[in-house]
């Protein structure tokens, strides 16, 4: 019997209790799959209408991200990710200003959902459900203690455990943490995706085997492979995704550029077809005058291009009671360091632990928030002194290692 699987038959086993997570994204499927290995009957909460399928980009996978597919699913890491050999930055005719051998993983946001959704089943996923509200109940005993779920449907549910991984705009974090708040980092992510078949071969043939870097004063992107629409990893037949980041004063100017086209601001992101056509039109022109020719050719040929604002939140609370706030619902960091998703994956991998050796819910969260509280707090210190070299200073040196992606440390 090897070790991990030692430590798994040692668990407490919690069949006969119920757990809800509220937000069906990547981190609440990884809590869903990991509680339920535990014993709980689990039920997720998921506020959009209709299916995430087809949502977001790409995703760097970090070890913590794979680590479900690695050790407890039939579906292994090469089912659902591509790869690259090498890390590089190119410059202005696009020669090669530096190349590591540093070979990364990348899954689509779509990919990894639909094979975390896929483990995890539909029949206890349930979508259309905003959680509007919760609060601890207690019938006199620790055995009958729970949390009361309200919802805007005017559905109530009621679980003896609740994780919330609604996301940065989460509405629970407010409530475990009043003194959290976002905070905008002076810049937003334009993001988009081209089929690798429609770029030119001297572009294919320069990126895609990297993860690539293209530095200006006051921007860089980052470009990378990723499955196709359908999951498809085949070199060639991939979509080269990117995030081209650019700074943009708060304020009327970042107003007006999450404003969509019906006329409806935004906060945090705009979905492909939704950004206004002049700033779609402005930011090709701006591409060809700022990046290396590879990276302009892939953002000028995206036909759908979309934003993100870059926000900070931290937090100073991840559990109250029998409740906890995972991923970016706890703390959200920019992406600089490609460890969002690894550290809601972290979280949940931590909190499986923390349940795993308890007897007592509240016991075990309060034992978990500490160092998830602290991982959080490291990742965000970093990704703002990563931000402020490549946007503000414009110190971000290509090859420097304290540059490099993860979630514990550069490079880790």
């Amino acid at each position: 019997m090897s070790e991990s699987n030692a430590v798994i038959n040692a668990r407490h086993d919690w069949s006969g209790q119920r757990a809800i997570v509220i937000g069906g994204s990547i981190g609440g499927l990884t809590a869903a799959l990991l509680l339920r290995r535990l014993g709980f009957d689990v039920d997720v909460y998921e506020r959009t209408p209709t299916s995430l399928d087809g949502r977001g980009g790409g995703i760097v996978l970090q070890p913590d991200s794979l680590r479900w597919f690695r050790e407890c699913s039939t579906q292994h890491p090469e089912q659902v990710s591509t790869s690259t050999d090498y890390v590089q930055y190119i410059g202005s005719d696009n020669e090669v200003l530096h190349r590591d051998h540093l070979p990364y993983r990348y899954t689509s946001w779509g990919t990894f959902y639909r094979a975390l959704l896929a483990d995890f089943g539909s029949e206890h996923y349930h979508l259309g459900e905003y959680a509007a509200g919760f609060d601890e109940f207690s019938s006199g005993t620790e055995e009958s203690a729970g949390v009361e779920v309200r919802f805007a449907s005017g559905l109530r549910e009621r679980a003896e455990l609740v994780v919330f991984a609604d996301g940065i705009t989460s509405p629970s974090r407010r409530r475990i943490s009043p003194d959290s708040e976002l905070q905008y980092s002076g810049y937003v992510g334009w993001r988009g995706t081209v089929p690798e078949r429609d770029v030119s071969p001297e572009t294919f043939e320069l990126l895609h085997d990297a993860i690539t870097f293209s530095v200006g004063p006051h921007t860089h992107i980052n470009v990378y492979p990723i499955p196709s629409t359908d999951g498809g990893l085949a070199v060639g037949e991939r979509l080269l995704n990117y995030v081209w980041y650019r700074n943009v004063a708060e304020g009327h100017e970042l107003d007006e550029l999450m404003t969509d086209k019906r006329g409806f601001a935004a906060k945090v992101s705009l979905h492909p077809g939704a950004v206004q056509d002049r700033f779609i039109d402005e930011m090709r022109t701006a591409a060809i005058e700022l990046l290396a020719p590879a990276a302009a050719e892939v953002v000028v040929r995206t036909e759908e291009p979309y934003l993100q604002a870059v926000y900070d939140a931290g937090t100073s609370r991840m559990a109250l009671g029998r409740v906890a706030l995972i991923g970016d619902g706890a703390s959200a960091a920019r992406p600089h360091a490609a460890a969002g998703t690894a550290k809601a994956a972290a979280n949940a991998w931590a909190l499986f632990d923390a349940l795993a050796e308890s007897t007592d819910i509240s016991d075990a969260l309060a034992k978990w928030e500490p160092g998830q509280l602290e991982l959080g707090q490291r990742l965000l210190h970093r990704v703002k002194a990563m931000g402020t070299r490549s946007q503000f200073d414009c110190t971000w040196t290509p090859g420097d290692p304290d540059l490099r992606f993860g979630l514990y440390a550069p490079g880790r």
